[in-house]
């Protein structure tokens, strides 16, 4: 291993160790705001994977954050927390599965649409139940589960997916779905059955999303489906994503980070004017930087290699 590569995995280990004790010298408020930068690194870093290699535009994410948070809202009390858990993830993985299967034949601007559509349904769905069925709307958390032990499980989660998303991009589905982001007819040429490598990735893109409702559900102590199926969430995690650069594993979070506290500011100074701002930065985004920042920085780690390269050719 060359003493980089070194250097890099130690800073990786210190900043994880440094990460998993600070809730021990934070105050509440600094909490909650880590917290927030970490639901919104894994929910960017998840969407990425799936919509960076493939080129699909999910609004999706507001339905499996809202399935995971309402079924810890109804098994919280009930179960313990792991199963609780462990039930929130196979739920949002089947309805993944389900929904994959069905619409991913789709592309371009029906599939935006659909996801979009997808989120308003379950949250319709959730609010028919609700009122017809335990005449009440809006269910109270009550769990075991502190504020540290929140954001604890989010850091975890967050390895998790990094993780995951390494492994994915180095194995045969990884390189299959580059394929398809790039051309899907050439892709099924070459023996690639397109439907089932994408349908597999929409679902562990999915169930990570849900994880991190199911988590974060307890952060609130009381839910109903206007907070749970919140739409803006699925459009922050997009402008998020493509900030960063959706095509690169680490790219995500790049967005993330920045957008997140720009968001809380906003939303304790202005709330009222966070949604514009929300607009304008996802025009600009989309005509300033179309890569994202891991896209830049791309272009410009291999300028000064094209130009060692012009200058050999003359």
């Amino acid at each position: 291993m060359s003493p980089s590569r070194i250097a890099l995995a130690v800073a990786a280990i210190s900043g994880l160790v440094m990460l998993a004790f600070l809730p021990f010298f934070v105050n509440a408020y600094y909490l909650s705001l880590a917290m927030s930068l970490l639901q919104f690194t894994v929910l960017a870093t998840a969407w990425g994977m799936f919509s960076g290699p493939t080129r699909y535009v999910s609004l999706a994410t507001a339905a499996f954050f809202g399935v995971g948070a309402y079924t810890v809202a109804v098994l919280g009390e009930v179960l313990a927390w792991p199963l609780v858990l462990g039930i929130a993830a196979a739920i949002g993985g089947l309805m993944a599965a389900v929904v994959g299967l069905s619409t991913l034949r789709l592309s371009g601007v029906h599939f935006v649409i659909f996801t979009f559509g997808l989120a308003e349904l379950v949250r319709q769905l959730v609010v028919w139940y609700e009122v017809n069925k335990t005449r009440v709307l809006g269910r109270y958390v009550f769990v075991d589960i502190t504020q540290n032990d929140i954001y604890w499980q989010l850091l975890v989660l967050a390895i998790a997916v990094f993780a995951i998303g390494w492994i994915i991009a180095r194995s045969r589905l990884g390189f299959a779905l580059r394929i398809i982001g790039e051309d899907e007819t050439v892709a099924q040429h070459c023996g690639i059955n397109v439907t089932i490598a994408k349908v597999a990735l929409f679902t562990i893109s999915a169930t990570v999303m849900t994880l991190v409702g199911a988590i974060m559900s307890p952060r609130w102590t009381y839910i109903e489906p206007s907070i749970a199926f919140n739409a803006t969430i699925s459009f922050q995690v997009v402008i998020m994503a493509l900030l960063g650069g959706a095509h690169r594993l680490w790219g995500p979070i790049l967005g993330a980070v920045p957008l997140t506290l720009l968001f809380e500011f906003l939303s304790a100074r202005f709330p009222s004017t966070s949604t514009l701002v929300m607009g304008v930065v996802f025009l600009l985004i989309v005509y300033a930087l179309p890569s994202g920042v891991a896209g830049l920085w791309d272009r410009v780690a291999a300028r000064p290699l094209w130009r060692l390269t012009k200058k050999a050719e003359a």
